[in-house]
C-alpha cells in the first residue's frame, strides 16, 4: 500500500440491495482520498479551482477484486505514478487491512476556464512531485 491513505468506514447508503459496496462508490472513495493527498502535500484544489485552474478527472481504469461490505473500515490510498505537462497519474488501492479490494488508475487533466488543457503550475509540479 502507498504511504498516504484515509480511512473510509462504508455506510448503508455505500452499498447494493446485497449488502457490498456498489461499484461506483469506490469512484468516490478514490476522489477523496486523491483530494486529501493533494491537501497533505499543499495543494489545495479548490484554490487553483478559484484562481481559473481545474484538474479533471479524464481517464479511469479500475480493477475490482473483492467486495467490501456495508460496517467495513477501508483503507483508500492514493500516490502519483507519474506527472506529464497538463496530467497528474495516480496509483490508487482500497484494502481493509493487508487484503486488496481494489486498484485503479486514473488520470487528471489540468485545464482552464476554457476547458482547454494547459501546463500544471509549478507549485502543484513541486507540491506532487516529492513522493
Amino acid at each position: 500500500m502507498a504511504d498516504f491513505f484515509i480511512e473510509k468506514k462504508v455506510f448503508y447508503h455505500d452499498t447494493d440491495s446485497g449488502g457490498v459496496v456498489y461499484y461506483a462508490n469506490y469512484l468516490k472513495f478514490m476522489e477523496e482520498a486523491r483530494t486529501e493527498f493533494c491537501l497533505d502535500r499543499g495543494v489545495n484544489t479548490a484554490d487553483w479551482f478559484k484562481k481559473g485552474i481545474a484538474f479533471v478527472v479524464v481517464h479511469v481504469e479500475v480493477d475490482y477484486k473483492f467486495p467490501a461490505q456495508y460496517g467495513d473500515l477501508l483503507q483508500v490510498s492514493a500516490a502519483v505514478e507519474k506527472l506529464g505537462n497538463s496530467s497528474i497519474h495516480f496509483i490508487q488501492e482500497v484494502r481493509i487491512d493487508q487484503k486488496l479490494l481494489v486498484c485503479a488508475r486514473t488520470v487528471w487533466a489540468c485545464i482552464g476556464k476554457d476547458f482547454k488543457t494547459q501546463s500544471l503550475p509549478q507549485e502543484v509540479r513541486s507540491g506532487l512531485g516529492n513522493n
